[in-house]
């Protein structure tokens, strides 16, 4: 992908520090959960399952559950903690009892070269894979050095919330290569506005 360019809708972002964060992002800039397809492409991508985890059971059906998770998510992660607010308690209600269900049984097995890695016992399931992300909320909400290190893109028009890991926590845009080099092209424009009036 060129430097400063939108990602196709087609494309899905894993540079936020969180699967539940991930899930977030993939509403910006638009709707990225079209598609089965994509859901399976996102759910491997995430780190959910193990690369090459066969996903041929995930139906469309599972796509308004996933929606409906990240929907859960938003007032929770970028919203202030505001219990009492209805909308807030039920969120909260809904990822607890999404968070409770049993996520995907890891096991290691002998790979082709001898080596242990990381399979599933079984194909996963929906309510599992949604506990997964439903309990990395669960760790990211309840954790306050994780959630101290919060932050909303400062990218024109950009929601997507990341974790800020960067040396002095100055990380200003959820990607560098594009929120940060739009500001960078912007500021150009503007000075090279200003040199010719």
């Amino acid at each position: 992908m060129a430097l400063g360019t939108v990602t196709a809708p087609h494309e899905l972002r894993f540079d936020t520090g969180r699967v539940c964060l991930d899930l977030l992002a993939t509403t910006h800039p638009e709707e990225r959960l079209g598609s089965v397809e994509v859901l399976r492409v996102w759910i491997t991508g995430s780190g959910l399952v193990p690369p090459g985890t066969a996903l041929a059971h995930a139906e469309a059906s599972w796509l308004p559950d996933f929606r409906e998770l990240r929907a859960l998510l938003a007032p929770l992660v970028r919203g202030r903690p505001a219990p009492g607010v209805p909308s807030y308690d039920l969120a909260l209600a809904r990822v607890n009892e999404l968070a409770r269900a049993a996520p995907p049984a890891p096991r290691a097995v002998p790979g082709a070269d001898g080596a242990l890695v990381r399979r599933l016992d079984g194909p996963p399931g929906r309510a599992a894979l949604l506990a997964a992300v439903a309990r990395d909320a669960v760790d990211l909400l309840t954790d306050p050095a994780a959630r101290a290190s919060l932050r909303q893109c400062e990218g024109d028009n950009c929601p997507i919330v990341y974790l800020d890991t960067s040396r002095g926590r100055r990380r200003r845009w959820c990607s560098s290569e594009i929120c940060g080099n739009r500001e960078r092209v912007a500021r150009h424009r503007r000075r090279a506005a200003l040199a010719r009036a």
